[in-house]
């Protein structure tokens, strides 16, 4: 898990990193460290957190084991699962 802020402020530097470590396949989800939730880094709910809040996985699994769960929106499948489990 990589806080945002750890690579860097808002910025075109950072977002050159980000772009990087997603071609390298470093980062594949996103995630909003106060809610607990992951999804696709194309999700329109995630793009609109605050950048304090988000957080980058490289899986689905090191996501899930630390405690997120998938976003509703842009993962239900895996959503609708995780929910039954709950029940």
């Amino acid at each position: 898990m990589r806080l945002h802020s750890e690579i860097g402020p808002e910025s075109f530097e950072t977002s050159r990193k980000l772009k990087k470590l997603i071609l390298n396949g470093e980062i594949c989800l996103a995630g909003n460290k106060n809610l607990k939730i992951y999804g696709l880094l194309s999700c329109k709910s995630g793009r609109r957190m605050k950048l304090k809040n988000r957080v980058f996985f490289e899986s689905e699994s090191e996501a899930i084991e630390n405690g997120y769960r998938p976003c509703g929106h842009c993962m239900r499948d895996e959503y609708s699962k995780w929910k039954i489990k709950l029940s």
